[in-house]
């Protein structure tokens, strides 16, 4: 009897043993558990706490490749934040930025002298309170009409000389067999970016070294406009982004460059300062105001995103070529020291 009782009352004691130890690693378990949700509840309300606006305004060429970063920010990022990104194109963004009427500014080449002057003079230092930061590489396209079978590959002197003003005439009449003579007798019909875009001033400037440019060339505001006048016209020829080309290549195509070695047709795998479309790849980049950064959480917070995420995983996407990466670390470490 005196066994029976004992070995009962062991078993009774490993029951409420075992019984204490469930209940402690249940008690462990659903604490984990409490404080994982709290954790994730915290970071939740860490990640939808910005608010505000961010306002871009600037280059055509850049819109694309900055309204997709914007795009995804928005709703993978910070839904709460609202960015705005217009294309008035590099020199009118710039003239919003100067004023402090944005907080970044996009543009196709890099800022003027005299841009950085006017940011001085309204009170921004440009060496302190502006950061440049280059965000891709561009490759300049020429596009024809799908009709246009002859001008399908050209030299980069060609293309010079066919857009500078009196190369062949004093009316600037130039018919597509003056360039080549096997080539139709008929008008070459010049298009392209205004004034207002940093692709005019990269082709005027870089390209036609500042030499004026044809007198019959039509030059237009949207870049649209220019796509859909260039597909209805088989005697077009225009230059623009090579992103607006990609995202158009049903209704235009693009001529393959000779640079020297051979002709060179714009791809993501050409485009680059040592690639072979070098002779027509460009920068592009925006300009942050600091001073806002370090106002607006919210304009820091998109800068960050910008080059640590966006620019490279988006470039390609949009028709441009992205940096190495230790370049936007880089700029992200930068960032960083603002908060």
């Amino acid at each position: 009897m005196i066994k029976k009782l004992a070995v009962a009352l062991l078993a009774v004691s490993m029951l409420v043993s075992t019984a204490a130890c469930a209940s402690s690693t249940a008690a462990t378990t659903a604490g984990a558990a409490a404080t994982t949700a709290a954790a994730e509840t915290t970071a939740a309300e860490t990640v939808a706490e910005l608010s505000g606006d961010v306002i871009i305004d600037g280059s055509g060429t850049v819109y694309p490749l900055m309204a997709a970063i914007a795009e995804t920010y928005m709703v993978e990022v910070q839904p709460e934040v609202n960015v705005q990104v217009g294309r008035a194109g590099s020199s009118a963004g710039f003239k919003k930025f100067i004023p402090g009427e944005t907080d970044l500014s996009d543009a196709s080449r890099a800022i003027k002298q005299e841009e950085i002057d006017q940011l001085n003079e309204n009170g921004l230092n440009y060496e302190t309170d502006v950061m440049e930061i280059k965000l891709a590489l561009d490759g300049l396209t020429m596009v024809i009409n799908k009709e246009n079978t002859w001008a399908t590959e050209m030299t980069k002197d060609e293309i010079v000389k066919m857009y500078l003003s009196g190369s062949f005439n004093a009316e600037d009449k130039v018919l597509w067999s003056d360039i080549r003579a096997d080539w139709p007798a008929e008008e070459v019909k010049f298009y392209g970016p205004n004034e207002n875009h940093g692709t005019y001033e990269f082709f005027f400037e870089s390209i036609l070294k500042k030499a004026d440019m044809v007198k019959t060339v039509n030059l237009q505001q949207e870049y649209s406009t220019l796509v859909d006048l260039v597909s209805k016209d088989k005697n077009a020829i225009a230059f623009f982004g090579f992103g607006y080309y990609v995202s158009n290549q049903d209704k235009i195509s693009a001529v393959k460059i000779d640079f020297g070695s051979g002709p060179v047709e714009p791809t993501l795998e050409t485009i680059g300062e040592d690639l072979p479309y070098a002779g027509f790849t460009r920068p592009v980049f925006t300009y942050l105001n600091l001073k806002y950064a370090k106002e607006k959480p919210q304009v820091l917070d998109y800068a960050k995103y910008v080059v640590a995420q966006g620019a490279a995983e988006l470039a390609g996407e949009t028709g441009f070529a992205p940096l190495p990466m230790d370049q936007y670390e880089a700029y992200l470490a930068e960032l960083n020291k603002i908060g």
